[in-house]
């Protein structure tokens, strides 16, 4: 078996003596920004404002259609704005401190974000990309950590650093596809790993990965906005799914003003278990919970929401507890995921043996819900469902302990 290919990798460096002097005086990247952040960015380098428009329609174009990285790319755009603009901003992305490929295909990158504020240390976020034949699906973090501490994810272990900015967000997009040559024209990497036999890498986007995104609402909802502009990145609304623990209050409000595919991190059908698995529920049980994805606008048996269910041995797998599944998600247009645990070091769960979790699908379908199996992708590097936790925090709580060790 061919080992996991694990290697750090700056992320491309400033084009330009002007933006890479802009990146040391820490001034910030437009890559990401949303139209009205870019307008602001233009009038802040004096373009008058009945040009705003016109300029922000070029910027957007060179950033989210043929994803450029520096200014000079920029032809139709003035070479005295050109100038002014790289004086003041980068076209930077996150720095990727390592990047990880699985013997699947899967790529898991660590992303480094420019300190915001008062943070002393630079946050750090993981990202991962899935490849299949007929697809590929990226992963993106909403947060720096998570608050929610599900029993079984390792990504709750970490605590919740902040929010991530909208730009932040889709700045995960674009690197994606810079590494993976998703810009026309550029070239896919050369190190043989599986790609989609598709003209777009990049065809289906998850908020699923560390954080809960409904907890930032409207920077997620802004970074969707820019991923979907059918001028740009144009990713539709119904290839993007954001998976929430279940922020009851937020749900109907995301459906309404994002409208994308849901996705529901369920894995229980009692309260008394989901509040150990799941302690959020704790706040909004599983009948809150129903209820709201009931009315969630918009749904329908073409537009239906998935239940995510991870399987743990022993824990909520019995053909009873597939049974109450089909029950509780009675009348309601769904998909069930069922998850094979993707174990992680320290944690008490095993994932259920397959026989139980052919026995449990059979129950579902049976029940006439589609209940695809998830295939685990990038066990080998900690880039499957409930693993992500980043590289540093894993570091640091390992140095912690040796200390510990060295002074007893």
């Amino acid at each position: 078996m061919q080992p996991a290919l694990d290697q750090t990798a700056a992320s491309r460096g400033p084009a330009t003596a002007n933006e890479a002097a802009a990146a040391a005086a820490g001034k910030r990247s437009l890559a990401g920004l949303d139209r009205s952040r870019l307008g602001e960015a233009l009038a802040n380098v004096g373009v008058p404002a009945k040009q705003v428009r016109m300029r922000v329609n070029q910027l957007w174009s060179w950033l989210y259609v043929r994803g450029v990285t520096s200014f000079d790319d920029m032809t139709d755009v003035s070479k005295e704005l050109r100038l002014k603009l790289s004086e003041k901003f980068t076209l930077d992305r996150p720095e990727i401190v390592s990047e990880q490929v699985s013997i699947d295909g899967t790529r898991k990158w660590l992303l480094r974000l420019p300190k915001r504020g008062h943070e002393v240390r630079a946050p750090e976020i993981e990202t991962v990309y899935i490849p299949e034949s007929d697809r590929g699906t990226l992963c993106i973090s909403s947060q720096v950590g998570c608050t929610l501490n599900c029993s079984f994810c390792h990504t709750g272990t970490q605590r919740l650093v902040r929010n991530l900015e909208a730009e932040e967000i889709v700045a995960q997009i674009l690197l994606a596809r810079d590494r993976i040559g998703d810009w026309p024209g550029a070239t896919p990497p050369g190190d043989g790993r599986l790609l989609p036999d598709t003209d777009r890498k990049i065809t289906n986007i998850v908020l699923m990965g560390m954080g809960e995104p409904l907890y930032n609402f409207d920077n997620v909802r802004t970074a969707i906005e820019v991923a979907s502009d059918g001028d740009g990145l144009s990713v539709s609304k119904r290839r993007i799914t954001l998976s929430t623990s279940g922020v009851v209050p937020e749900i109907g409000r995301w459906g309404e003003e994002a409208g994308t595919m849901l996705a529901i991190s369920l894995h229980a059908v009692t309260d008394e278990l989901r509040d150990e698995l799941v302690p959020i529920n704790k706040r909004y049980p599983i009948a809150d919970l129903m209820e709201a994805c009931r009315n969630y606008p918009g749904l329908s048996n073409a537009r239906r929401i998935t239940f995510e269910y991870v399987m743990l041995k022993g824990v909520n797998d019995r053909i009873a507890d597939a049974k109450a599944l089909v029950r509780l998600l009675e009348g309601i247009p769904a998909k069930i995921n069922l998850i094979p645990f993707n174990p992680w070091p320290g944690t008490s769960y095993e994932c259920s043996d397959w026989e139980t979790i052919e026995r449990f699908a059979e129950v579902v379908n049976r029940a006439g819900y589609a209940s695809p199996v998830r295939t685990p992708r990038g066990r080998d590097i900690l880039a499957a469902c409930g693993q992500l936790k980043s590289a540093s925090e894993k570091l640091r709580a390992s140095e912690r302990a040796a200390t510990a060790s060295a002074s007893d």
